[in-house]
Formats: structure tokens, sequence, C-alpha cells
């Protein structure tokens, strides 16, 4: 099977990684990449929001699966356009992707769907916002209805702050905060059947003990010990396989990844957010764990045959990421800084921890920095202690001037 990937950050990384160890996968590309990816798949240029050149290179391959991984693509209906040309894409169309490119269309149907959420007000007015912030008072949720990168969510308890972001955004979502334990729970679906992965948690803000501005995900674990045996099944029942079935009933079927962020709160799981494909950094984990390959379930779900998938297979090892971040991030980082000590990771730490590149390119010999979040460091381990031990011991070879990380990642799951 020849499998081309869409996207160049560490989720792509990780993609592509469980994709090259896959023996069904007789050839692997990605377009554009990063230099990491570099090293397990043939990279192409491509704008990843033009459709009509990502199903032309598609072709061009004689790709088996095209694998959409970011969410700007998938808003803008790179999908399409590759199941337009014939070829099998995991990745929902434009329309069912707005379940991430919009709060308020992930609201109404979880709303249609019985769907359990935060009681919420979508707002365009200064005058609706000032109503919704008094409504729900402190601490204030403030939704960004389009995409924004991992950063378009604030929530304070400064009632200034929650105005001045509103009022920054075209049209906002303003919710009830949610309590409880965080939750990420990826499913493949072919618009029919859910087949749901094991859950994860990520940590968002940039700095220790949850301080800090939220980020797009500073590091994650799986499994998740606190957690309720009977989670995914609920979920399952009460989220995933709802919400795939209103989209069906809306004529706009779900393929691909669906990722349903979860609060477990007092009174039940509630959804906080969808999200139409892999989240960043809990992929990573996710797919650290996964013994079964992914090329066949990735088709099985672009072709419509995802109830024939035989149960999906895990290892028992835990797996922990610390993502390791420019200068000045989640601000405007600085880019061009020399990383060293990839080799001595691999030297050394292999096959226990790797690290998968996001913000990297290639100058010269040389791999330097090329956005916010530049690497994520994955580990294994027969628990979160020792998956813990050796993705800081992995970190603490990498150097990159300025770079920061969160240094409490899965420590209190671990009972330390």
């Amino acid at each position: 099977m020849k499998v081309l990937v869409i996207g160049g950050g560490a989720r792509e990384h990780a993609l592509c990684r469980s994709l090259s160890l896959d023996p069904d996968v007789t050839a692997l590309h990605c377009a554009p990449g990063n230099a990491g990816i570099a090293e397990v798949a043939e990279l192409h240029p491509v704008d990843a929001l033009d459709g009509a050149a990502v199903a032309r290179l598609a072709g061009e391959l004689a790709a088996d699966l095209v694998v959409v991984g970011p969410e700007a693509p998938l808003v803008a209906g790179v999908a399409d356009a590759v199941r337009a040309a014939g070829i099998p894409c995991f990745g929902p169309s434009r329309e069912a992707a707005l379940l991430e490119g919009s709060k308020a269309f992930a609201k109404d149907v979880m709303a249609s769907a019985g769907v359990p959420t935060a009681r919420s007000y979508v707002c365009a007015t200064p005058e609706e916002i000032d109503r919704a912030l008094d409504a729900f008072g402190a601490p204030y949720v403030v939704k960004d209805d389009g995409l924004a990168a991992g950063k378009g969510v604030v929530v304070t308890a400064d009632a200034a702050q929650a105005r001045a972001h509103a009022l920054s955004c075209e049209r906002v979502v303003i919710e009830e905060y949610l309590d409880g334990p965080e939750v990420s729970l990826f499913a493949i679906t072919d618009g029919t059947t859910v087949l749901p992965l094991t859950p994860a948690q990520d940590f968002k803000r940039a700095l220790d003990g949850d301080e800090g501005p939220n980020t797009g995900g500073m590091g994650a674990y799986s499994p998740l010990p606190w957690a309720d045996p009977k989670l995914v099944d609920e979920v399952l029942a009460s989220v995933l396989q709802p919400t795939v079935d209103e989209l069906r009933r809306r004529g706009t079927p779900f393929t691909g990844l669906l990722y349903a962020g979860l609060a477990i709160t007092g009174r039940g799981v509630r959804v906080i957010e969808f999200n139409a494909r892999f989240g960043d950094p809990e992929t990573q984990v996710v797919l650290a764990r996964l013994r079964t390959p992914l090329a066949g379930p990735l088709l099985r779900a672009a072709d419509g045959t995802l109830a024939d998938q035989p149960p999906l297979r895990w290892h028992e090892d835990a797996a922990v990421t610390v993502v390791v971040a420019s200068h000045n991030y989640p601000g405007t980082p600085r880019t061009g800084d020399p990383i060293e000590g990839l080799d001595e990771v691999a030297a050394e730490d292999a096959p226990y921890a790797y690290v998968l590149h996001a913000g990297t390119r290639r100058e010269g010999d040389a791999v330097v920095s090329a956005g916010g979040r530049v690497l994520s460091v994955t580990a294994t381990g027969k628990d979160l202690t020792q998956a813990r031990e050796r993705a800081y011991a992995a970190v603490a070879r990498i150097r990159l001037d300025g770079a920061q990380h969160r240094t409490d990642i899965a420590r209190e799951a671990a009972g330390e």
C-alpha cells in the first residue's frame, strides 16, 4: 500500500512513524513534511491547503490512501478534492470538518444529537458578549468560533480579559465553566461504525502547575490510571456514536478521526470540544501504545468498511510525551536556532524514547527550529513513572537555545 500523509507537524511525524512500521505499507510519502519526517518518508513540496495540488500529487504517486493530518486543510476541503479524484482519503469533508471549524456548528450538532456539553451562547456583538459573560460569571470560558491553532480559547477569572478576547474575535462561543479532569478520546469512523482508541490526557498551559497562557499542548500521557474502566464505552454510547449518527442524518457523514475533548465533571462526562483530526500531542502517546498496524484501520475508514476491522490491540506499556518549545512560545516564537543532541537521543535512548519533529527545518547539515512547538519527545515504559524518567532523560540531551518545557507532565498521574 502506498500512503501519502499531508502535514508537517509532530502529529504527522507520529503518523508517519507508525505507518513506516506497518508491513502493509510499501511506500510512504509526506507533503510537505519536516526534517524528522524525512527520515521515514519521502517528502514532497505542496501547499497543504490546495486541494487540487494535493489530489494531483496523490495521483502522480499512485497513492492507495491519503491521510490529511492538520485541521486547516480539512476545513479547506482538501479531503473532498482527493476523494473527487477517486483516491481513498482518511479525513472528513469540508462540511463535516466544521465540527472543528465552527464551535457554534459543533454546539448545534450536539444539541440535535443529545450529546452532553456545557451550556453556551453564540455571540457576535458587544451587547451579546456582555450578557453572556454576566449570565455565567467567573471563571469565564470564551472560544473563538473558528480555527485558532489551539490558542483560541481563554479561560480566566478576569472579566476584562475575557471581554477583550471575545471582542477580538468575529464570533465567539461563551459557555459555562466545566470542572473536573480533562480527557482526550480519539475515534476512527467511516461515517457509520465508530472505533474508539485509548484515552489520553494533555496539558494545555505553558507552565508547570497548569499556569501561564494556553498553548496547543505541552505534553500528554496514556493510559489514565485514575479513569473509570467504563469511560470509553460510556463516551462511545453518549458522545461519539450519536455525533456520527447525527452528521450522517444531516447528509454530511464524518469519515476520519473524530476527537472528543471531555471534562469528567461531578454531573458526568461533558464535551468541551470536538476536533476533526488526530490531536497533538495526544497522538504521540496513543500511537506509541497501538500494537495493531495503523494503515488497515485508516483505509477501512476511508473506503467504508470499518465494520470489518478486527478489535484493536494495545501495548500494556505507558507512554509520555514532553513538548520542547521555542523561546517566547506561545507568543511570537524565535526561530532559526540550531538543535543539537538529536543523535544522542537516537543512540542512547532508543527504542524506548524518540524525538518527533514539529517546527523544524534543515539548513545544510543542521536541524534548526522553525516554529513554536519544536519537538515532541516520546517515551514508553512499564508504567508512567518509568516512561516519565525516560522522556525527561531524553529531553535533557537536547540543546536548543531558549527552549522551554514543562517538568510535570504525568507527574500527578504517576503518583509522584
